[in-house]
């Protein structure tokens, strides 16, 4: 091996531990890594500003602007209270109902946003009831995960599989939506005897009359806007297939009608958008590229082939099992920026890709569930309870996430082996 590839397996290396031990955000050592494979020889500035997906980056802008102007309204609170209102004062009725918002909704927003939004309203509602919010925001991590999976705009991982793939909104819905419906119902079952112990003495014939969706919609002009825009971008996204657009193109095109329509200050907004995220997929995009051009991921490529013999099932099953499980360990990010090319070598090996982008994407999703620290919206939820006085502890997590995690892969796996294996 020539001295590139030492160089930029060490810089693969260094960067994955320090975003994997917070030893420094993740952005700055993303960044840092990307831009020291070209000042070190690995990559010309050409090469690794090529390497940036800007379909990605587009997607996201697009998407972050169009939530963050929604979230304004309150609309998502309103929907939040309604549903305990019409729950009563059951607390396992509230946290089924709290569950299926949140995972709907992050089908449709990056997961973080959502649970930004749910998690203050669970606290509310939680305190107006006076019961323990510990059960109601781990059932909305698993849930937010769970329905993340769903679309190509639910997670992350899933914009980057979809963008490398070449995979529209439609048709990635249709593949990966019916196996998250079956995992968040076998989920909420299993949820009555997971929490049991949680929601058992919290009964009460309290009604809930003090939980007032009227006064949270501020803003009644936009919130009708914000929603006719929201409906009309997933609508672009199912017909962007026929009409040969990119993802990012619908979600941009949203994002300057709600603009355009709402009349909302630009400046006002942009400042809201997650840009620190945005510099961390560029970053990532640059320091994969790096590996791959040294020769680095045909060669995992070609070892991972081998290993399973060449065989197509085995291949997809095992990609399954380790993407969910490293997932729950280390930033599904960049796990998912890394195997993307490692897939597509397998595809010049003669695999069918198919089973095998599934394989990761429904992995690297669900995979956020197995630890606290297993995806960033697991981390919001546990530093808002932290600050409310209800601490979420890595191990009293570990309880409900691992349990739902196994459970989770074992249907996904017949669900890969009976649609794509057989």
């Amino acid at each position: 091996m020539g001295l590139d590839v030492w160089i930029a397996a060490a810089l693969f290396a260094l960067t994955y531990a320090a975003i994997a031990s917070e030893r420094l955000h993740k952005t700055v050592a993303a960044l840092a890594g990307g831009v020291l494979m070209v000042a070190l020889g690995i990559l010309d500035q050409e090469e690794a500003f090529a390497a940036i997906d800007l379909n990605v980056i587009f997607l996201l802008l697009g998407m972050m602007v169009i939530a963050n102007v929604t979230r304004r309204t309150g609309v998502f609170q309103w929907v939040a209270i309604r549903a305990v209102r019409l729950a009563g004062a059951d607390p396992w009725r509230i946290l089924v109902a709290l569950s299926v918002i949140t995972a709907i909704a992050s089908a449709f927003l990056d997961n973080v946003t959502t649970v930004v939004l749910v998690g203050p309203i669970t606290l509310y509602i939680a305190a107006a009831l006076r019961v323990s919010p510990i059960p109601y925001l781990i059932s909305e991590i698993l849930a937010s995960n769970i329905g993340g999976t769903a679309t190509l705009i639910g997670d992350p991982p899933n914009i980057l599989i979809g963008s490398a793939a070449g995979i529209d909104f439609a048709t990635f819905a249709a593949n990966m939506a019916p196996v998250a419906v079956v995992i968040l119902v076998v989920y909420l079952v299993a949820a009555r005897f997971l929490f049991r112990g949680e929601i058992r003495h919290q009964r009460t014939n309290r009604s809930v009359p003090m939980l007032d969706e009227s006064g949270v919609i501020t803003d009644p002009r936009l919130m009708r806007i914000s929603i006719v825009v929201m409906i009309g971008t997933i609508a672009g996204f199912l017909a962007a297939g026929p009409l040969g657009w990119e993802s990012a193109t619908v979600a941009l095109l949203g994002a300057a009608t709600l603009f355009i329509v709402a009349r909302e200050d630009p400046a006002e907004v942009l400042r809201e958008v997650e840009w620190s995220t945005l510099l961390f997929f560029a970053g990532l995009f640059m320091l994969v590229e790096g590996v791959i051009h040294v020769g680095i991921i045909a060669a995992l490529g070609d070892g991972l082939f081998q290993a399973t013999g060449g065989d197509a099932s085995i291949t997809a099953i095992a990609l399954l099992w380790v993407s969910g499980i490293a997932s729950g360990i280390i930033d599904n990010i960049p796990y998912t920026a890394t195997l993307i090319p490692i897939v597509e070598q397998l595809g010049v090996r003669g695999l069918d890709l198919e089973p095998l982008w599934w394989s990761l994407a429904i992995g690297a999703s669900l995979g956020g569930n197995g630890t606290i620290i297993g995806a960033s919206a697991n981390v919001v939820i546990a530093n808002l309870a932290q600050r409310a006085g209800h601490p979420i502890t890595f191990v009293a997590f570990l309880r409900y996430g691992v349990s739902t995690l196994l459970l989770s892969l074992v249907i996904a796996t017949a669900y890969v082996w009976l649609r794509y294996l057989l």
